[in-house]
């Protein structure tokens, strides 16, 4: 079925001033063009990056199909040198693979030691760092990661939400994205911080009925695009053709509010954590009551969030 999308604003040519006094607090997602990203748009082709990167070995995602899946894994974790990576990436047919001819291939970078370090370009490509620049729109002090991805074309992934503001760059290729607004959280059949959902194009509605109320915001990234996704906006990323892209994630809640151990960017800050956890022992405690009470006293909680936590203050 076709859906009807709410297209993405674009904005040219927009100063730090405006991005953080005017677009910044309306927490919606907005590509902005004209950003001075450096000379990586024009030099980052396949055989600069398979040069310049050099043969450090980096762990992949190799999936048979294109739609990949992270909640039901259907792909596989490897390791290639960065050369042959970027290589195979870029091509439809492989003479060399691990699964098949016309396996795709996903690079989220990763910190040296991936438990205790978050990922940062400027430290695990060094020789690429100076042909980049951020996008100066937020303090320093908030950095938190620079996530180099390599998607192959076609290369679908699955849905999901950050809790941290970030700006996706599009180096090179196009990307198309889908995002979903976090008041629209029930409609998205999540499990964890990911939807079921995974061909948002093609839904199974009796599968997952609900899904074609929420409402979609679409944009298309070129080459020199950068696309501001809000903390806890869900988004779906297309590769239309092979694509570098480099996420900026940055803290902009007070770091005594993220855990600790989050090397990712994609732990629920710690008080939504206790919440949950709170949560949890409640809905034990409802279940030594027969069921009609069990359900007449979860009903009444359910208004309490809705009256003592929703916010009045969105669309």
């Amino acid at each position: 079925m076709a859906w009807r999308s709410v297209p993405v604003p674009r904005l040219e040519g927009v100063s730090q001033e405006q991005f953080v006094q005017h677009l910044y607090p309306q927490r919606k997602p907005l590509v902005l063009e004209g950003i001075d990203l450096g000379a990586c748009t024009s030099k980052w082709t396949v055989d600069y990056l398979s040069q310049v990167g050099g043969r450090k070995e980096v762990k992949i995602h190799v999936a048979a199909v294109a739609q990949m899946d992270f909640i039901s894994k259907n792909f596989v974790y490897r390791t290639l040198p960065f050369d042959k990576l970027v290589q195979r990436a870029a091509e439809e047919k492989h003479e060399e693979f691990f699964i098949s001819e016309d396996e795709k291939y996903y690079l989220r970078s990763l910190g040296e030691d991936p438990r205790k370090d978050v990922a940062d370009i400027r430290k695990q490509f060094p020789l690429l760092e100076g042909d980049i620049k951020f996008p100066k729109f937020f303090k320093e002090e908030q950095f938190f990661s620079s996530v180099f991805r390599i998607s192959s074309p076609g290369l679908q992934l699955w849905t999901h939400y950050d809790v941290m503001d970030n700006f996706l760059i599009q180096v090179t290729g196009k990307k198309r994205v889908v995002l979903f607004s976090p008041r629209d959280a029930q409609y998205l059949y999540l499990s964890g911080t990911k939807s079921e959902v995974l061909d948002i194009d093609n839904p199974d509605l009796t599968k997952y009925p609900l899904f074609s109320k929420a409402r979609r915001y679409e944009c298309s990234l070129k080459a020199g695009d950068v696309l501001f996704i809000p903390a806890l906006w869900f988004h779906n990323v297309i590769s239309e053709e092979f694509g570098v892209g480099v996420n900026i994630f940055w803290k902009h809640l007070p770091s005594e509010c993220y855990d600790k151990t989050d090397t990712y960017g994609n732990k629920d800050p710690t008080a939504a954590s206790r919440a949950a956890q709170i949560l949890d022992r409640a809905l034990k405690t409802l279940a030594e009551l027969p069921e009609e009470y069990r359900d007449f006293y979860a009903r009444r909680m359910v208004l309490h969030i809705q009256d003592k936590a929703y916010s009045r203050n969105f669309e």
